[in-house]
């Protein structure tokens, strides 16, 4: 592997590089190292930082409105898909989607961003596929916040190269039943736990998510059990049952108000919040972020899933996902990604950020 990336290079070309560096959450040393010099020698307008193994990259050009681009440099571990293979128009291997080809188109618009229409900020992270409190961008806005604000952040995630806005929010709970043991065989005696979850199980089942449009794009809430712990023995009748169910609840949602909505829906139960995270509106009708819409073409549509958008919204900011890559081939063993998609995504931002 050279020292350096050729950030001029086609940015397809530069996806592939990325994708041969091994990053699994955790191991990302060496694609900082790589990313990091290859931005010193080829983008010496831009200052420089690092945390961690996140490196940091901005313009200071005087310009009346910031950009912010985001993109993790961590992958999920690799399963037999490293390193990258091209069949045709079609890139493969761990990280072509999720997300090396938007980071590659990041690093191609650093390099030309020297007389950018925006001033730009370009943040790539660590550790963004793992717990929360290791993501790269928690230890950002801890020890360098200033690096974080803007008009409008962009997370180059993989959205199928289209403006997916805002992001749903996440909350997981608990429901817990208790009864009294007692054998099989005098089940009479006792009273099953397991089987006074029930009641919560047909809640489920009958359950009619909200599709609320906002700013024109249409959420989708869903309402899902996701574990179910209990049982103490083959001849037992269990004393204790646990119910674990998921809520992704659209941005005009508070936490407090998919708290309130959800010891609504399951009243009577003992609920217990064991994790959340809160969702980001689209914000499109801000300057920036509708001027990006306009060089996408086509319509934005909504983010079903959480990402770091969030983060970027309650700094204040609108935030958008746009990258190349189908985000449902993310995580799996046949991850890829059209290049065209890549080419397509950087010829957007550039004519966005650059004209």
């Amino acid at each position: 592997m050279s020292d350096t990336l050729d950030l001029l290079a086609d940015p397809i070309d530069l996806t592939t590089a990325l994708v041969d560096v091994r990053s699994v959450s955790g191991e990302e040393a060496e694609i900082a190292d790589l990313v990091e010099r290859s931005l010193l020698a080829h983008a010496p307008h831009l200052e420089i930082t690092r945390s961690g193994n996140a490196v940091l990259a901005r313009t200071s050009l005087g310009r009346d409105r910031r950009v912010v681009l985001a993109g993790h440099l961590d992958t999920v571990p690799i399963n037999q898909n490293f390193p990258s293979r091209r069949e045709g128009d079609v890139l493969h291997g761990c990280g072509t989607v999720d997300m090396k080809g938007g980071d590659a188109v990041m690093l191609a618009l650093a390099a030309l961003s020297a007389d950018a229409s925006y001033d730009l900020t370009f943040v790539f992270y660590d550790c963004e596929e793992i717990e929360a409190e290791r993501n790269g961008l928690t230890r950002i806005q801890r020890d360098l916040p200033e690096w974080l604000l803007g008009d409008l952040a962009i997370v180059c995630e993989p959205s199928n190269g289209v403006v997916e806005a805002g992001c749903q929010g996440t909350m997981r709970i608990e429901i817990s039943t208790s009864g009294k043991r007692a054998h099989t065989a005098r089940a009479w005696m006792g009273s099953n736990a397991i089987h006074g979850l029930g009641e919560a199980l047909r809640r489920l089942e009958s359950y009619v998510p909200r599709q609320p449009l906002i700013d024109g794009c249409q959420y989708h809430e869903g309402l899902q059990a996701v574990k179910i712990v209990g049982g103490v023995a083959g001849n037992v009748v269990p004393d204790s049952a646990v119910l674990t169910v998921n809520h992704r609840f659209a941005p005009d949602r508070s936490v407090a108000d998919a708290e309130a909505h959800l010891r609504e829906v399951f009243e009577g139960f003992d609920v217990v919040v064991t994790d959340f995270a809160g969702g980001a509106l689209p914000g499109l009708e801000s300057p920036a972020a509708a001027e990006l819409v306009a060089a996408a073409g086509g319509d934005p549509v909504a983010k079903l899933g959480w990402t770091d958008v969030a983060r970027f919204a309650a700094l204040g900011m609108p935030a958008v996902n746009f990258g190349p890559g189908d985000p449902t081939l993310a995580h799996t063993q046949e991850e890829h990604v059209p290049v065209q998609q890549i080419t397509g995504c950087f010829d957007v931002l550039k004519r966005f950020l650059l004209s």
